[in-house]
């Protein structure tokens, strides 16, 4: 009885893999567009609000508000950049290599700040459009 006790203890005190980090907005999108959907054709998602998941392989570094995002399944592929509003989310650098989960608008870049952004995830990820990006809402890492 002891190392039964003992055991629950120890599984409750070791923070499993299921935790979760939860930022902005709850996600309310349950289908995920694919990551190679939105890389292959941006002028059909431009406007919608959308979801993705995938992994984080770049965080911003100076302030947290973006974050690139690969196809899960192709982590060196093609990512897409979530964006966010200075200081309203902040992602956290410990994000990247973490699945996420987002929600968000899909937009053209055209802001000098943005493309600024854009440009800056655009030389860590060759293969990332500094055209378009997702404005995000609400973000879950894992």
């Amino acid at each position: 009885m002891t190392s039964l006790f003992a055991a629950v203890l120890l599984a409750l005190a070791v923070p499993g893999s299921a935790q979760e980090t939860k930022l902005g907005t709850d996600l309310t999108i349950k289908d995920a567009t694919p990551i190679a959907a939105l890389v292959q054709r941006p002028k059909e998602f431009v406007g919608k609000t959308i979801r993705i998941d995938g992994i984080a392989t770049a965080v911003c570094e100076e302030m947290g508000c973006w974050m690139a995002v690969a196809a899960e399944d192709d982590p060196k592929g093609p990512s897409v950049r979530l964006k966010v509003e200075d200081g309203v989310i902040v992602f956290p650098v410990s994000a990247k290599g973490k699945k996420v989960s987002a929600q968000g608008t899909f937009e053209a870049v055209a802001s000098p700040d943005a493309k600024e952004a854009a440009g800056e995830h655009a030389k860590q990820d060759p293969k990332a459009s500094a055209a378009y990006q997702i404005k995000a809402t609400g973000a879950v890492i894992r």
